[in-house]
């Protein structure tokens, strides 16, 4: 899919693809549990047909029921829906949309979620030192 996830859809749409990229497959019924001011049964199935059509999702059937997963995996999604973020709202700056990640969550953050970061930050630098040499 060449456009950005997500960009293209309307508030009910992205709340949908929200719950089924969560759960990872939902039937109708279950994405109305998780919905905030749910609509009716039938707008929820419709919506999930027109995501169908749009490309966002397929369909297996389990009985009389369908069951609906993302077309996109969630880490290629990740990735789409990152690199929209980066580019409009940090100029593409991997640096500072981290920072600002950081920023929100300091006073929530972890010791060991800062080691984390720290071990993947090292691997990301190793990895791009043997790159270029």
């Amino acid at each position: 899919m060449s456009k950005p996830l997500y960009t293209q859809l309307s508030r009910r749409e992205s709340q949908i693809m929200d719950i089924i990229y969560h759960l990872g497959e939902a039937t109708v019924a279950q994405v109305l549990e998780r919905m905030p001011d749910p609509p009716g049964y039938n707008s929820v199935r419709i919506t999930l047909g027109i995501l169908e059509k749009k490309g966002y999702l397929r369909h297996r059937q389990d009985g009389q029921r369908y069951v609906y997963a993302p077309v996109v995996p969630p880490e290629k999604a990740k990735r789409s829906v990152m690199g929209h973020l980066l580019k409009t709202f940090f100029a593409g700056s991997t640096s500072h949309a981290v920072l600002t990640l950081l920023d929100m969550s300091s006073s929530r953050i972890s010791d060991a979620e800062l080691d984390e970061i720290a071990a993947w930050i090292e691997q990301a630098r190793a990895e791009q030192n043997a790159r270029k040499g």
